[in-house]
This record gives structure tokens, sequence and C-alpha cells, in this order.
């Protein structure tokens, strides 16, 4: 899909919940390196702490991020993405001595609506691994994340 046809009817309303997916260029696998994923993971972390959104789950996979965010008041999704993407790039591409592009350009986005089942898109998402036959228990994957852990 072309990425003018991603910006179309894009809006950003705070505090509403949005499932991302966010993937590298090329869809080269970074994340393979532990060093890289956890870049990622603490760029990610940072936003939350920072209070641009509260991240409610997520999966590094790969190529590809799925993340689960409820938007922060003031605050917009394309500068959310912006931030992060600029941010994980930047730490990235120092750690690995090397200059160029590491994520896409543009992103898929869906505002979840209130009739969804939160808990069960942040089941199916952190399930990735699962479905791709990378773990046979997500226990095994190392590069996820749910507020509610505790829920099975």
């Amino acid at each position: 899909m072309p990425r003018d046809n991603l910006l179309k009817g894009r809006v950003s309303i705070p505090g509403q919940i949005y499932h991302l997916t966010i993937c590298t260029a090329g869809r080269k696998c970074w994340f393979t390196d532990f060093r890289c994923a956890r870049i990622v993971v603490q760029r990610m972390r940072q936003l939350h702490d920072d209070r641009f959104m509260d991240s409610l789950a997520w999966v590094l996979m790969p190529d590809h991020l799925h993340w689960l965010i409820q938007l922060g008041e003031g605050k917009r999704l394309a500068d959310v993405v912006r931030l992060f993407k600029g941010g994980s790039a930047r730490d990235l591409n120092r750690y690995l001595h090397r200059q160029g592009s590491i994520w896409q350009r543009g992103y898929y986005d869906h505002a979840l609506r209130r009739e969804e089942d939160i808990k069960q898109v942040a089941r199916y998402l952190v399930a990735n691994p699962l479905r791709a036959n990378m773990v046979q228990h997500i226990e095994e994957y190392p590069h996820w994340d749910a507020i509610w852990l505790q829920d099975s």
C-alpha cells in the first residue's frame, strides 16, 4: 500500500488506544541481534516514561514491531512514531557504526473501537512469535511485554 494511502483518515485522539505496526527498511532482520532489540525496547520505554503514551503490549519481531499504545493527553500519534523511529534509528546506527535507514517510511495504525477486547488484541499481537514458529512457548521469546502479565 502506498505511504500516502496510509495517511488518509489518520487522526490522533488523546486517550485513544492504537495498534501500531512499524517495519524495518527492506524488512531487514535487525532484531535477531539481542542488543539491537534492547536498544529499541529502551526507546519505547523512554517514550512511555516521558508520558507520550502508555505502552500496553508489544512484540518486537526480527523485522517489525507490533505495539499497542494509549496516546497521551495533548500528544499526536505521528509525533510519538517520529520520536520512536528517529531516536531508535539514531541509537541503533551508533551501536552498529553505520548510517542509513533502519525503519520503513510510514507505519500502519489501527484505532481500537470500543467493542474490541483490548486484552484479546494484546494476546494476538504478543503471540506473533508462536504463529511464526520461532518458539514453542511465548515465555521462550525475549522481546515482548504486556501490562496484563498477571492475567491469563
